[in-house]
């Protein structure tokens, strides 16, 4: 007998609640607000909108199913099921929060702030949430993938960076698909998709002038960039961007330890120590969002 369907709940801390759980109580929180030209007014209505979007989605979820919550600082300690239906309650960011954790349970978004959250990837206002139970459309988003070569991996839907772990010069060979391994020093490596196109990486693109043809979310295909590639007798800066098809990959060789951190997750990361190798790729997932 086949378990019935999970529904997960997945929201992050408004900030309301973690200012007044960094000073204690909420007077304090109060009393710091008021110091910086600011009240709780603001924080208690995004606040509230978040527990009404929260209440909404509760109530809709049919009686039969199974349900939970996972914030999203619990994400990576948060198992999640082939049977598992994910709702993402908040920002943009929340989606791709989660996304990484998942191999191919359907996500919806819901927004419970139109007016300030943009809404790409959570969409819908809480009071469609019940249609989008009965009646779902999914559209597939290419994710991006970071393998070392002793079968850690991290995936990400925006972007990954292999770095050093405070942003400094970091010291690596690269290899590309079309040209030969460069040894070289920079501020590291954004490899992303046509998701994160209009993130991190698009903000790369756009300050150097790239002619690149940035990938739209659905392509098999990824967009990467060199941070501040450093010229020197022992370091080049002939391979510092290019687009990554599916199955061709990104080889980095580490000549000092380095982070990878996917979607700016710097709490889940892998690190690389020297010598060792890593593959950046199109993932073998993909998010599979409601709309």
């Amino acid at each position: 007998m086949s378990l019935p369907p999970r529904a997960v709940i997945v929201h992050r801390a408004t900030e309301l609640t973690e200012l007044i759980g960094r000073h204690g109580t909420r007077q304090q929180a109060g009393f710091f607000l008021a110091g910086r030209g600011r009240d709780l007014a603001e924080l208690d209505a995004r606040h509230q909108a978040q527990q009404d979007a929260l209440a909404t989605v509760s109530a809709a979820i049919p009686l039969d199913w199974r349900r939970t919550v996972a914030e999203r600082n619990d994400l990576d300690r948060f198992v999640f099921g082939p049977e598992d239906v994910v709702i993402a309650v908040g920002q943009d960011g929340l989606v791709a929060n989660v996304a990484k954790y998942l191999d191919g349970q359907p996500v919806i978004g819901i927004n419970p702030e139109p007016a300030r959250n943009p809404g790409v990837l959570v969409p819908h206002e809480p009071a469609a949430f019940t249609g989008l139970l009965t009646a779902r459309t999914i559209t597939e988003r290419t994710m991006v993938a970071a393998t070392t070569d002793d079968g850690q991996q991290l995936v990400a839907l925006n972007e990954v960076y292999v770095g050093h772990q405070t942003h400094q010069s970091a010291r690596y060979r690269l290899a590309t698909p079309d040209a030969d391994a460069e040894r070289q020093s920079s501020s590291g490596i954004l490899v992303g998709t046509g998701t994160g196109a209009t993130g991190w990486c698009r903000s790369a693109w756009q300050e150097r002038r790239s002619p690149l043809a940035l990938p739209t979310p659905s392509d098999p295909i990824l967009c990467w960039f060199v941070r501040e590639a450093w010229p020197s007798p022992a370091t080049g800066t002939t391979s510092t961007e290019g687009l990554l098809k599916a199955p061709d990959t990104l080889t980095v060789t580490a000549e000092s330890d380095l982070v990878v951190f996917g979607d700016g997750m710097e709490s889940d990361t892998l690190t690389v120590t020297w010598g060792q190798r890593l593959e950046v790729g199109v993932a073998p997932v993909k998010l599979h969002l409601v709309v």
